[in-house]
């Protein structure tokens, strides 16, 4: 199993520095700033317009937490629906329940609407009460490929465990590293066999006098040779 570096991205400028400097694909979202939701239609049809690497959906209707309403399911449903005809090549989903446990029934039902395309369970992951029983719950499942920090806030933080997983999943399910990864810390995290990384690489906000975001003139951009740097650590790396 190649190892992979998806690149999550929030901007076209993020999606064309991610198809120019070679990440292996991209996890397609919204507002990261509050962890990630859903992008529009019209984001992704521009987005799969000008990359040339696969183009994952985050599927996520709200911030705060991943247990949702009846309504907020169905609105996942339809989006996962919408990406999938869209020409997305897989999505991003989670749904856990309030015991801190893989929402089994919703999990399976998103699957089925994906039609084949490629599943990931996002950090939902790192929320749950047990994370090797729920990784086997997943490779039952069938998904693809879980993200997670190991149970912790970050990827330095959970190292260990992100280790353990990764020997746990013996191929059966990638495992991606996510949650404050960057070029210093790559070289230890691939050092790992078999663990893919995720970042958003975006450059430092700007200090600004202005409290308003709707003021603030620029969005944080993603430098082509940072991916570049990455994907070298990446690809230069056994495992």
């Amino acid at each position: 199993m190649t190892r992979e570096f998806e690149l999550c991205a929030e901007t076209l400028q993020a999606c064309a520095a991610a198809s120019e400097g070679g990440a292996d694909r991209i996890e397609l979202c919204a507002a990261l700033g509050e962890g990630g939701v859903t992008p529009s239609r019209g984001l992704l049809r521009e987005a799969l317009a000008a990359v040339r690497v696969p183009v994952h959906v985050l599927v996520r209707p709200r911030a705060g937490g991943f247990v949702y309403s009846a309504a907020e399911f169905r609105v996942m449903c339809q989006d996962v629906q919408d990406a999938v005809a869209t020409g997305a090549a897989g999505v991003v989903v989670g749904v856990v329940t309030k015991d801190r446990t893989i929402h089994r029934d919703r999990m399976e039902e998103l699957m089925q609407l994906a039609t084949g395309r490629a599943v990931t369970f996002h950090r939902a992951f790192d929320q749950l009460h047990d994370l090797r029983s729920s990784l086997e719950t997943l490779i039952d499942l069938g998904c693809a490929r879980v993200l997670t920090s190991g149970g912790l806030p970050t990827v330095s933080e959970g190292f260990d465990s992100l280790t353990q997983l990764a020997q746990q999943a013996a191929g059966r399910i990638r495992v991606a590293a996510g949650g404050g990864v960057t070029l210093e810390n790559a070289a230890r995290l691939v050092a790992v066999p078999g663990l893919d990384l995720h970042a958003s690489l975006r450059s430092k906000a700007a200090q600004s006098s202005v409290g308003d975001p709707l003021w603030q003139e620029h969005a944080r951009e993603v430098s082509i040779d940072v991916i570049r740097g990455m994907r070298v650590s990446v690809h230069g790396a056994k495992g």
